[in-house]
C-alpha cells in the first residue's frame, strides 16, 4: 500500500471514530442516579447490623441538606443508632423512621451515612424509602418499589432495598425494647395462698381490773363493808340488851 493511501485510510478511520464518539455521547441518556443500602452478608434476625446508605446527588445548583429514611415494618426508630455521616450531620428519630441532616454538601456531592440496627426483622428483603432534600428545598423521592419508572428505562427513583439471607438456625426475635419486670411483693409469714390477709381483730380490751378485785369479780371492799356492818349491828344489839337488863 502506498504511503498516501495509508494516510488517507487512517484519516478516514479517525473521522469515523470521532463521529461515532460524538453520536454515542449525544444519544446516551444521563447516568442512572441511585440510592442504596448495603449490609454485607446480612441475614434475617441478625442483631447489631451495620447499614450503609448512599444517595446520589441530582442537582447542578444545590447541595444535599437532609435525608429522611422511612423504616420498614419490624424496625423501630429506637432500634437505630447513628454511627457516622457527613461532617456536622446528626440523626433525629421521627414517627416513621429518622432523619440525618446538617450543613449542605457541595453541589454534586452524594450523601451517605452509616447506622446500626438492633435487629433485622424476619423477612426476605427490606425497603427503606428515602426523601432527599436539597438546599433549594427540592426533594428527590427515592420511594419506588422497583427499578423502573414510567419511562421504562430505569431512570426513576427506586427505594433502597436490602436483600436478606435466611435466618441463622436458632435465631429468634428479641423483645422490641427492654421492659421492667413487675415488682412482686415478698409474701409475709401471715399471707395464705396469695390472698390478701385480713388480720384478726384484736380481742376487745378488758376493763382495767383493780388490784383489789378478787377471783369472782367482786371488789374486796364489799365483804369488808358487810363484816363491819355486822359487827356494828351485833355491838348495838349487845348494848341494847345490857341496858334493858340494868333497868330491870
Amino acid at each position: 500500500m502506498h504511503r498516501t493511501t495509508l494516510v488517507g485510510s487512517l484519516r478516514r478511520c479517525g473521522t469515523l471514530t470521532a463521529a461515532a464518539f460524538v453520536v454515542a455521547v449525544a444519544t446516551a441518556g444521563p447516568a442512572a442516579a441511585h440510592a442504596e443500602v448495603e449490609a454485607e452478608g446480612a441475614r434475617a434476625l441478625d442483631q447489631n447490623v451495620t447499614l450503609t446508605f448512599s444517595a446520589a446527588s441530582e442537582s447542578n445548583s444545590a447541595g444535599i441538606t437532609k435525608l429522611e429514611v422511612i423504616l420498614p415494618k419490624g424496625i423501630e426508630p429506637g432500634d437505630i443508632t447513628y454511627k457516622e455521616g457527613p461532617d456536622g450531620w446528626k440523626l433525629t428519630p421521627t414517627s416513621r423512621g429518622y432523619t440525618v441532616s446538617g450543613p449542605k454538601l457541595a453541589v454534586g456531592e452524594d450523601a451517605g451515612h452509616v447506622v446500626t440496627v438492633r435487629q433485622l426483622p424476619d423477612a426476605r428483603s427490606l425497603v427503606f424509602k428515602t426523601l432527599q432534600t436539597y438546599s433549594d428545598d427540592h426533594v428527590d423521592r427515592w420511594i419506588e418499589q422497583d427499578d423502573t419508572s414510567e419511562d421504562g428505562h430505569g431512570h426513576g427513583h427506586p427505594a433502597p432495598r436490602l436483600e436478606l439471607k435466611p435466618a441463622a438456625p436458632g435465631a429468634k426475635p428479641v423483645s422490641p425494647s427492654p421492659t421492667k419486670e413487675p415488682t412482686t411483693a415478698v409474701p409475709s409469714s401471715d399471707t395464705v395462698s396469695g390472698e390478701p390477709t385480713t388480720h384478726p381483730t384484736a380481742p376487745p380490751t378488758q376493763p382495767t381490773v383493780d388490784s383489789a378485785e378478787d377471783d369472782d369479780g367482786m371488789p374486796a371492799a364489799v365483804p369488808l363493808g358487810i363484816g363491819a356492818a355486822a359487827l356494828l349491828l351485833g355491838g348495838g344489839a349487845w348494848w341494847f340488851k345490857s341496858r334493858r337488863s340494868g333497868s330491870a
